[in-house]
């Protein structure tokens, strides 16, 4: 019998892993090797204070307001179709090259902001931690619901820091135009069908 702190691990790496916003994001600083550790940490640190929230009672109260739950819905696949579209128009473009060639890192601060910014203002993350993760937690009392949300929140600690550090030694083959244009196209047919799939289920 599989415990409640792999159960959550699992569940959690099952809706972390997969390419989305935070995971594009955390790539490119580690291709860069722009402090990709605060990035990830930033997003780390933002998933386990949504699943905290979502396991330890959020999830019930969002339950009471569907029209809510609809709206975040909406948000998400906008969100992640718009985001598609960049990526899709990025790989058309196809200016890797002189973008490798003007390429400035940026400050901590505007790291901080942006990173906050692609966490936060996805809808599509509050439906896999607080909605999807903190419904399933819910399931769970006591020592077992505590034990959940720590696996939960493990996959996101490991995920996060392996996809920086993975990405920053990597980075000489990452960085290639014809890479990055490749990365680019396979985040733009997974955001899109992520989308497509949230927009369905709504």
């Amino acid at each position: 019998m599989i415990t409640p702190l792999f159960q959550g691990l699992f569940l959690g790496a099952s809706m972390i892993i997969p390419i989305g916003a935070q995971n594009s994001h955390v790539l490119s600083h580690g291709i860069k090797q722009n402090s990709h550790i605060l990035a990830a940490t930033i997003c780390m640190v933002c998933d386990v204070l949504l699943i905290a929230l979502g396991v330890f009672g959020a999830a019930k109260a969002l339950a009471s307001f569907p029209t809510l739950i609809t709206v975040i819905k909406w948000g998400g696949v906008l969100f992640l179709l718009t985001y598609a579209s960049f990526a899709f128009k990025n790989a058309y473009l196809n200016k890797y090259a002189d973008m490798s060639l003007s390429l400035t890192s940026k400050s901590k601060i505007a790291v901080i902001i942006t990173t906050l910014a692609v966490t936060l203002l996805n809808p599509h993350v509050y439906l896999d931690t607080v909605v999807i993760l903190g419904s399933v937690g819910g399931q769970f009392d006591g020592a077992e619901k505590i034990a959940f949300a720590t696996g939960t929140m493990l996959a996101s600690i490991i995920w996060f820091y392996s996809l920086a550090t993975g990405a920053a030694k990597l980075s000489p083959w990452l960085s290639k135009p014809k890479v990055q244009r490749a990365i680019d196209v396979i985040i733009g047919l997974i955001m899109t069908a992520i989308g497509v799939s949230l927009a369905l289920s709504v």
